[in-house]
């Protein structure tokens, strides 16, 4: 699913609420553009992804698709995922 406008990501989180079981994956394109042109480009991907951690998403990995793409990032990650168990083991 691709969302060039202001609200992806809280359209991702709705989504994925209703429809990606715990531990899912997701990948978002951001256009920064579309979002909000008065600002760089890294300051729009940055709020999106923290938009993203307050869904309770997991960004893995942020790649930007220069020199295809001005001012496009690509965001990979992990929905409601489980914690990780300490090792006790000694």
């Amino acid at each position: 699913m691709y969302f060039f406008l202001p609200l992806q990501a809280r359209i991702l989180g709705l989504n994925a609420s209703y429809y990606l079981k715990a531990g899912g994956h997701f990948v978002i394109s951001i256009k920064a553009n579309c979002i909000d042109s008065t600002v760089p480009a890294e300051a729009v991907f940055e709020s999106e992804v923290n938009k993203l951690k307050a869904d309770q998403f997991k960004p893995f990995e942020q790649v930007t698709l220069e020199p295809f793409e001005r001012d496009h990032a690509c965001v990979v990650g992990g929905y409601r995922l489980p914690k990780k168990k300490k090792d006790t083991a000694a």
